[in-house]
């Protein structure tokens, strides 16, 4: 009757949503050690665990394009956060910035935004690499190189271009990384470490990426005024490498840029004929990172995060502390740093805007160490799943799993992931699709989501409904030998 004798894992009646955009349909899914095994109408296939998921969707389980959990990987293997959203595989090393290589006690920022100091302890990317074989965590990790990181490790004076000398190291810190498994580069060059760099330094520096062929991924020099020439740099960048561009957390920041998106966009679509490319997004109109007075002043609403200069400002607002404390902004900044901020600096039509986009795929962009996260970090794909899809209607479940899954697999070249599908690994989730939903706040960012009943990484279960299982079968992945160079083409369905 079946080929199979018994599987571990057998999924009955389940709402399948496989990833590739296709409409979903109800079917049996097997699964036998770390791969899915079998799909169709299983009736009488023996398994040692059947589960009836009649009612409740099975998809892919989703890839947070746009992470910051490198240390914290190492520190939290049972990754709560994460698996508690449907996640089971993280990009780690984004905005330039990753924990290797490199050994510091103390990382001027943003670095400090990853964690504690002692996590650079990695004198070598593929130390890092080790160090997460040896004791996996509950997701799967694609790990990419930070450029800041590496001018903190290269370079005596962060304020000026590379000299040829310092390029030279940096390029290959980055041929070593590539080697060792590093999907490509970051940068970001909005950040103080890097924003000396130069389009030539970065170009000379992820050479090696093209070789291997690797992913360019980029925080803007500028997502405000300066969006569209610091666009265009990328782009150049890009096309002299020959590789693909991840355009990070894209968005319109200030108030006099609402409603940009539809010119950024257009900008991105014509692109995209030509070279290849994908933008990732979360579905917030605030961002986090470090404190920065352009950024208060281009913001509706500055939250602090945490502070070093004065730990009391955690959860309050800028403007709040400059009345309270009889200061003005350069004065407050001084005492409140080094410091981290939440900036309501994005427009809400913007947001949904890019979320539509057929090349966008979906990433939290948390601070995992921060006291007071911004809830991106608890409830990105729940979000997405409740509010853009159930309640806006913004598009369907099947093209928002499609980005969660298959689309940003094919971005990143993740070999036989992103799919339910035969012969594919077994990372899955199963949800209740009119349940689902972030319950995570601004002012209660560390609460857990709703509506996610379970979840597989390489056929372990590490998630049961409001409780994470330390299965740790997470991997690092690996690149494919030749990364596909085509365009993905997204579903309309």
């Amino acid at each position: 009757m079946h080929s199979i004798q018994a599987v571990d894992t057998l999924f009955r009646r389940a709402t399948l949503v496989d990833g590739s955009g296709a409409q979903r349909r109800i079917a049996d899914v097997a699964v036998l050690g770390d791969r899915i095994v079998a799909i169709g109408d299983l009736a009488g296939l023996p398994a040692k665990e059947a589960i009836d998921a009649n009612g409740r969707v099975l998809a892919p389980g989703f890839i947070d394009a746009h992470t910051h959990d490198d240390g914290y990987l190492l520190v939290h293997p049972e990754m709560e956060p994460k698996v508690s959203q449907g996640i089971t595989t993280v990009v780690t090393g984004n905005c330039g910035i990753s924990v290797a290589p490199l050994v510091t006690e103390d990382p001027p920022q943003p670095l400090d935004l990853m964690g504690p100091a002692e996590l650079f302890r990695f004198a070598a990317f593929a130390d890092w690499l080790d160090a997460l074989r040896a004791a996996p965590a509950n997701v799967n990790v694609v790990p990419l190189l930070g450029h800041s990181t590496l001018r903190v490790k290269v370079m005596r004076d962060l304020g000026r271009e590379a000299t040829p000398e310092e390029v030279a190291s940096m390029r290959l810190e980055v041929d070593q990384a590539m080697q060792a498994g590093a999907f490509g580069v970051s940068t970001g060059t909005f950040y103080p470490p890097a924003a000396a760099a130069t389009e030539a330094e970065i170009t000379a520096v992820c050479e090696p990426v093209s070789r291997y062929g690797g992913v360019y991924s980029t925080h803007l020099r500028d997502e405000t005024d300066d969006i569209v020439p610091s666009m265009e740099e990328a782009l150049r960048i890009g096309q002299a490498l020959g590789c693909r561009i991840v355009f990070s957390h894209h968005k319109v920041a200030g108030k006099r840029n609402h409603g940009r998106s539809i010119e950024t966009l257009g900008i991105l679509e014509r692109a995209s004929r030509l070279q290849p490319l994908c933008l990732d997004c979360h579905p917030y109109p605030a961002t986090s990172t470090m404190l920065r007075l352009d950024r208060v002043r281009q913001s509706s609403r500055t939250m602090i995060t945490w502070s070093k200069g004065y730990p009391e400002a955690g959860g309050r607002d800028f403007d709040e502390l400059m009345r309270t404390l009889g200061l003005d902004e350069d004065a407050l900044l001084a005492r409140l740093r080094p410091a981290a901020a939440i900036y309501f600096i994005m427009d809400e039509a913007d947001v949904e805007r890019i979320a539509s986009f057929p090349l966008t795929i979906f990433g939290s962009d948390g601070l995992p160490f921060d006291p007071r996260p911004h809830p991106r970090q608890w409830g990105t794909f729940p979000r997405i799943l409740g509010r853009l899809v159930r309640e806006a209607g913004l598009m369907t479940l099947e093209q928002a799993i499609h980005k969660m899954s298959g689309l940003a697999a094919a971005q990143y070249g993740l070999e036989a992931r992103g799919l339910v599908a035969t012969g594919y690994f077994a990372d899955l989730v199963l949800f209740d699709a009119q349940r689902v939903r972030d319950t995570a706040t601004f002012e209660d960012p560390i609460r857990l989501s709703e509506g996610i009943d379970g979840v597989w990484v390489n056929g372990r279960r590490v998630w049961d409904e409001t409780r994470v299982l330390p299965a740790f079968p997470g991997q690092v992945l690996e690149r494919q030998a030749k990364p596909p160079t085509h365009r993905f083409q997204h579903s309309t369905s």
